[in-house]
């Protein structure tokens, strides 16, 4: 009995953990599989899903034939739904908020398990609300991106979320290379979501929507062309046109009358213009006349049997109107099978049709609008995990949601307009932004956004055009250009007030002019004083007030810097520039021992060394043949001085070892000689002179005042970046402060240097006559720019135009008409910079030494072989002894240190003599000995 009970526990268990794996089976790959008998009889015999939608609209009357098609392919269907008949239960919402609420609460009366629609995002969101409420799936084509699954967990979307549209337009955007756009739409929440996630996506790509250009639903023709108008004269001329598909192309008809479908022009409208012209019996050449260049997006659905199979039955379908559809028919019969394929699953795993009362109902009893017959769907939940757990291909392509229900592979053929008919120039996915090749073929590689993997055919714009619009013009708005210049009061020649027609001039409004001129396009213009033309201006001010749309634009000698470039755009750099210090110098008057100061003492030491050092290598190499070099002490040493100091001009050299060194000397002594004499003439010839400070560090490093020019960039940089004290700063407000402060020094309440831009000092020190100078190197490194306003298309053409004047020379002739060339040399050190250091002769000092080693050691070889060939002569009478121990006495005999010394200081003629004697009477005394030997016995 016991193990009776423990084999039916054990059955039971193995049918509970099989039966949930069956059913996840079945979900994960949409397959229905043969329904047991059991489950047969449980399933209903008819199941009531509604279709809520509009079917007087060019999306409403591809869809209502789509779903009838679909409800009926499914009823005939016997593998899908066996037993079980679908049935379809339509509401037309007139495109009316208000009916459409009515007629879903009317629907959900009627106790449907799933609502198909609405296409309107306005009344998707009422009814969201409702759903939610009653646990009934919705399976909508709205598109607004806001209708999220955590605010609305049973709204799922069956269509592709214009969320991925509005990125796909960014890229286009992007992908042409414009940088602003108007955004006309229609003052709905489809609308009005859509261009806001448009907004966001333009953001990433550093572009922007610079108008908003909002239209009531069911505008008159009257208020479009007040529109059209008004954004005809804006700066813009790339218009987004997201708008309802019904009244659309009369948008394009105002737009044509008002000549803005030419050249020039940018249109790009959203899917709803494809739907208009798919769905269409057939395109007059008058409305295609209309959007001529027009760029649009529409779904796209990959090409299969089974959609070429759909479109061929379309015309027989019930409801159809049109011999044509566009892609929201496809979406519909998907739709219908995404519910039928997840009813199925939904039986197949015991799930039973029930409803029941809701308790935030019941106290409505007594109202006449009988809320209370609104019932909430039991399996509500379990059939929403169904639907958004199924995968299977239908005719829009695979049909899967990802975390946030919306449908995977999101992707858009890129269509452009031109001639009678639409032309593919490309795709985009939310896999691999644009390109020429099919979205499922993307999918086949890996994912790829980069800007280089990004391409198109090449499109038709407005006035039938290939070359790519600039997008943009001036406005014909009668406003020109607000350009701020700052009112100077140092250094007018960069920019100053002038009583001509445009009110300044000098360099900077000259090359502004200049690269203007350049331009394919004009460009009206005013300009306006930044300033009171007591003191100059702060830069920072200005660039933040062309930041803040109080200007349009800057032009001046504005550096360009870091923290500026994060608010405006600078064009190219018309003048290069950087931070220098000028200093106070004083002359140094000529000295009686300015011929030391060609050498430095390390040069003199040294070479005064190798003087000693190559005469006395000389010395011995000359002293056994030469007699010159013989005689007493003193006078040897005196001829080793005089050879190092004449190089031997005066004795004349016999070895030739000695004429080896002497040979190498007279090659250094000639380099040294004539760089000596160049050194000597550049010090005696240029002005020298000396300051204490030799650049920003030592300048840092020190105590005293810092002058600055008033409103210089200089002066934050000194206290953020090197930590300079800002009490050691002081303002300088004009050029005639510059030098007083310099003069004066900081004990007469002056400064110690001045810290300025390099233009400016250069033609400060070139209108004070060089008196000044700067020391050190530029310790930045930067230029000026005209600012403008972020994203400016004009800041890139005329850095185009900047880089022209540079090339032509332009740019160099308008230098020097208004800033001198007389140029003052930038350092203080030129005494310095002329001196001769050892660093660039080692070289040739140890080639020498080199020389004299070789020489050195040739030479004590040589006297060394000798010394063991010379014996000293003895003074003792010659006594007959036997050969044998005169020579063993003679092996015995030490060679001192001292016969080295003697045969080192003899002559070389006196010392070969001996040596030959010793070397004759060696022979003679070897034949003397073979002489006196008894003959052998024979």
């Amino acid at each position: 009995m016991e193990a009776r009970v423990k084999r039916r526990a054990l059955l039971l268990l193995i049918i509970c953990i099989w039966m949930p794996m069956a059913v996840l089976g079945g979900i994960g790959n949409a397959t229905v599989s043969s329904s047991s008998p059991s489950s047969l009889s449980s399933r209903p015999r008819v199941v009531n899903i509604g279709a809520l939608f509009t079917v007087n609209s060019v999306i409403g009357s591809s869809i209502m034939p789509a779903i009838l098609a679909a409800v009926d392919d499914v009823n005939a269907d016997s593998t899908v739904l066996s037993g079980t008949r679908l049935n379809v239960v339509m509401q037309d919402t007139n495109c009316s908020g208000f009916i459409g609420t009515v007629d879903a609460l009317q629907l959900m009366e009627k106790e449907v398990v799933a609502a198909v629609g609405p296409q309107s995002s306005g009344i998707a969101h009422v009814i969201s609300h409702v759903v939610n409420e009653l646990r009934v799936p919705l399976l909508s084509f709205a598109t607004d991106p806001t209708l999220s699954s955590l605010q609305y967990p049973y709204f799922l979307r069956t269509v592709t979320n214009d969320y991925f549209q509005m990125y796909a337009i960014a890229d286009l955007v992007d992908y042409y290379g414009w940088k602003e756009v108007i955004a006309i739409f229609v003052d709905d929440d489809n609308g009005r979501n859509g261009i806001s996630v448009l907004g966001d996506a333009l953001a990433k790509k550093r572009a922007k929507i610079s108008y908003k250009a909002a239209l009531t639903t069911g505008a008159s023709r009257s208020e479009i062309d007040d529109l059209l108008a008004s954004v005809n004269l804006m700066e813009a001329r790339v218009y987004i046109v997201h708008v309802n598909p019904d009244t659309g192309l009369s948008f394009f008809s105002k737009a044509k009358n008002l000549g803005m479908m030419s050249s020039g022009y940018v249109w790009i409208a959203t899917d709803w213009l494809p739907s208009v012209l798919d769905s269409s019996d057939s395109v007059n050449a008058d409305t295609m006349d209309l959007i001529q260049g027009v760029v649009a997006l529409r779904h796209h659905t990959p090409d299969s049997n089974q959609k070429k199979t759909f479109a061929s039955r379309w015309k027989i379908f019930k409801g159809v109107r049109t011999s044509n559809f566009n892609s929201y028919a496809l979406y519909a019969y998907d739709t219908v099978w995404l519910v039928a394929r997840a009813l199925d699953l939904f039986f197949m795993d015991g799930g039973n049709v029930t409803f029941s009362d809701d308790p935030s109902l019941l106290s409505t009893n007594g109202s006449t609008l009988n809320l209370s017959s609104l019932r909430v769907f039991d399996q509500g939940p379990k059939l929403l995990e169904i639907l958004t757990g199924l995968n299977f291909t239908g005719l829009t392509g695979r049909i899967q949601f990802d975390s946030q229900k919306n449908l995977i592979h999101s992707a858009y053929d890129v269509l452009n307009i031109g001639g009678t008919g639409l032309r593919t120039i490309g795709y985009w996915s939310n896999y691999s932004g644009l390109s020429v090749i099919t979205p499922e073929v993307l999918y086949t590689m890996p994912a790829n956004t980069s800007t280089s993997n990004q391409h198109l055919y090449n499109a038709i714009w407005p006035g039938e055009t290939i070359k790519r619009p600039r997008g943009w013009v001036f406005p014909n708005n009668g406003k020109p250009l607000r350009i701020a210049v700052p009112f100077r009061v140092t250094f007018e020649e960069f920019v100053n007030k002038d009583k001509g027609p445009s009110g300044v001039k000098g360099y900077c409004i000259d090359v502004f002019e200049a690269a203007i001129d350049l331009l394919a396009y004009p460009v009206p213009h005013v300009y306006i004083l930044y300033g009171d033309g007591k003191r100059n201006p702060s830069f920072n001010n200005i660039v933040y007030d062309v930041a803040q749309n109080k200007y349009d634009a800057a032009v001046g000698d504005i550096s360009i810097t870091t923290n500026r470039t994060r608010i405006v755009d600078f064009t190219q750099p018309y003048m290069e520039s950087g931070l220098v210090v000028v200093t106070p110098v004083k002359e140094i008057k000529s000295s009686p021992w300015a011929f030391l100061r060609p050498f430095t003492f390390q040069m003199w030491c040294v070479t005064g060394a190798f003087f000693l050092f190559v005469g006395f290598v000389v010395w011995i190499l000359e002293h056994r043949l030469n007699p010159e070099f013989r005689g007493p002490p003193r006078q040897q040493l005196v001829t080793v001085f005089w050879l190092a100091l004449l190089s031997a001009k005066r004795e004349n050299t016999l070895s030739t070892l000695g004429r080896l060194v002497l040979i190498f000397w007279l090659f250094v002594v000639l380099i040294i000689n004539s760089s000596y004499t160049a050194s000597l003439t550049s010090i005696l010839t240029v002005q020298q002179l000396s300051s204490g400070i030799e650049g920003i560090d030592s300048l840092i490093s020190r105590s005293d005042p810092i002058g600055v020019q008033d409103g210089s960039f200089a002066y934050n940089y000194l206290i953020e970046e090197l930590r300079v004290s800002e009490s050691r700063l002081r303002i300088i407000k004009t050029e005639d402060e510059y030098v007083s402060f310099l003069k004066k020094g900081p004990q007469g309440g002056g400064v110690a240097a001045i810290v300025d831009e390099l233009p400016y000092v250069e033609l400060f020190l070139s209108n004070n006559k060089c008196i000044f100078r700067t020391v050190g190197q530029e310790f930045t490194k930067s230029g000026w720019g005209f600012a403008f306003q972020r994203d400016s298309p004009l800041a890139v053409d005329l850095s185009t135009a900047i880089l022209q004047l540079s090339e032509n020379g332009e740019l160099q002739r308008i230098h020097d008409k208004w800033l001198s060339n007389n140029g003052c040399s930038s350092q203080n050190n030129q005494v310095d910079d002329t001196r001769l250091s050892l660093k660039s002769f080692w070289g040739l000092y140890v080639i020498c030494g080199a020389a004299c080693a070789i020489a050195l050691i040739v030479f004590f070889c040589r006297v060394y072989c000798q010394f063991l060939r010379y014996a000293p002569e003895t003074e003792e009478p010659e006594i007959s002894e036997p050969e044998s121990a005169r020579s063993s006495r003679r092996s015995l005999r030490s060679r001192s240190f001292k016969d080295l010394i003697e045969v080192f200081d003899k002559r070389e003629t006196e010392l070969k003599e001996i040596l030959k004697r010793k070397n004759s009477d060696n022979k003679k005394q070897i034949s003397h000995s073979s002489d006196m030997q008894p003959n052998s016995p024979a």
